[in-house]
């Protein structure tokens, strides 16, 4: 039964944009957890700052908060290790703040305080620097034989099933299976396994970064027949794949609820020395650079076995200079650190739209050739004088505004995809996906050297 509108809490909430749903207490305009927001002073809470309390209650609320109980078990586990993952400032560049988090809104205000000549000549850069890096980006749009099962929606009825997320997550293990990463697993699931033991080139295992319900790592148990599952996920689920993955004979799941920050990947006594694929389907912003890192630095003799990894990026404006992995890259093309930062708020003009398939290939529409079709009409884009960067920003078209984020977005993948191969492994850049499905279609994939991938 719900209450009527005149008694409800009368607090707006700006993210929602409503105006809480609660009722009113007794003699006040507001709910119990709003009727003194309005004259206390709230704080984020310092255990988990999603949510805010009172200032005079911050010290009782600290020894009860909800996730008090879950950051106590986590830092007791071997795998836990503050900030391994995170990146520094100072890797390739003079000491900044360490701890520093630039915001969407710091980064826009960064743009718009540029000189309009800068601001031209960063586009001119990145132009060029895109025509020499991000030519050889192929489609592999791949529909894996093995993956029959859910394309045919032959699968648990009790499996949510979206046609467009399993075409995605068909063509991410596809596309794992063109590099040899995985073996094809036919119906005798156990003849499958025994194969699995005496090929050490293939792996076992598969580690699901920004796992969320944890589907992708179901068709792949399901198609591919790994016998370790590790789900790592800072977030809480409902409807999670863990309940069908654990039915499964002989296979062994663990779900890590941890930021992918602190993750030790090498202190998971159970994968030391088991090849493995690592595999994550949008890893919003620097969520990629964090799981690079992860699968990739600190290699000793008891290491798990990186035989293949499959990314599909996402989220770049969340991007991040100190996370990011290839900072030496970005240097060495004469692009800062505020110009990166720049580079991700750009990207936001990628998706800001409905553009679908009507987005056609970034390298169809020339930027410098329309700043100079401009200034052959007599608008002098290059004028501090005559426009600010904001004003030149409405100027612009919106696909062209489009096109300028998609080649920032290849640019910051191609980074990540050199300090890949940097690291021993082959990669490259793919659009696994047409964009009519999503606008989000790059995968970074990469595996060992072998004749079906060199």
């Amino acid at each position: 039964m719900t209450a009527k509108s005149g008694s409800r809490c009368s607090f707006w909430l700006p993210k929602k944009k409503r105006s809480c749903a609660n009722n009113r207490i007794e003699s006040s305009l507001f709910c119990g957890n709003h009727s003194q927001r309005l004259d206390g002073e709230w704080v984020p809470c310092p255990i988990d700052p999603s949510h805010s309390v009172l200032q005079e209650n911050l010290e009782g609320h600290v020894k009860r908060c909800p996730l008090l109980k879950q950051t106590v078990a986590l830092s007791g586990q071997r795998f836990y290790q503050k900030g391994i993952n995170a990146g520094n400032e100072e890797e390739e560049m003079g000491p900044c703040c360490p701890d520093s988090v630039v915001t969407s809104e710091m980064k826009r205000t960064l743009v718009y305080s540029m000189s309009v000549s800068k601001f031209h000549q960063l586009i001119n850069r990145i132009e060029a620097v895109h025509d020499c890096i991000c030519k050889d980006i192929e489609d592999s749009y791949l529909s894996p034989e093995a993956c029959n099962i859910w394309f045919n929606k032959e699968i648990d009825r009790k499996i949510p099933f979206q046609e467009k997320h399993v075409l995605q997550q068909g063509s991410i293990l596809g596309n794992l299976e063109k590099i040899g990463a995985l073996k094809r697993c036919d119906r005798n699931v156990e003849r499958c396994e025994t194969d699995l033991d005496n090929r050490d080139d293939h792996a076992s295992a598969v580690v699901e970064f920004g796992a969320g319900r944890g589907y992708l790592t179901q068709m792949l148990a399901d198609c591919y027949g790994v016998k370790k599952v590790y789900l790592v996920e800072r977030k809480s689920y409902k409807l999670k794949a863990d309940r069908s993955l654990r039915q499964k004979e002989n296979l062994v799941l663990e779900r890590m609820r941890i930021d992918i920050e602190d993750f030790n990947l090498n202190a998971v006594e159970s994968l030391h020395g088991v090849p493995y694929v690592a595999v994550g389907k949008h890893l919003c912003g620097p969520a990629t650079d964090l799981s690079l890192r992860c699968c990739l630095s600190r290699q000793d003799g008891e290491s798990p076995v990186l035989r293949g990894l499959a990314i599909a990026t996402c989220c770049h404006h969340l991007c991040q200079w100190k996370s990011y992995t290839n900072k030496e890259y970005i240097i060495s093309l004469g692009i800062s650190k505020d110009e990166f930062h720049a580079m991700t708020w750009f990207t936001s003009w990628a998706v800001d739209d409905d553009h679908g398939s009507k987005i056609p290939d970034v390298d169809d529409i020339d930027l410098l050739a329309s700043n100079a079709k401009e200034e052959e009409e007599g608008e002098e884009v290059g004028d501090d004088s005559l426009s600010s960067v904001e004003e030149v920003v409405k100027k612009m078209k919106p696909m062209e505004r489009a096109v300028l984020g998609f080649k920032c977005k290849q640019i910051i993948d191609a980074g990540r995809m050199k300090w890949v191969k940097k690291h021993g492994l082959v990669s490259k850049l793919v659009k696994y996906i047409p964009a009519s499905i999503s606008p989000e279609n790059t995968l970074l994939v990469a595996g060992k050297p072998s004749p079906s991938f060199a």
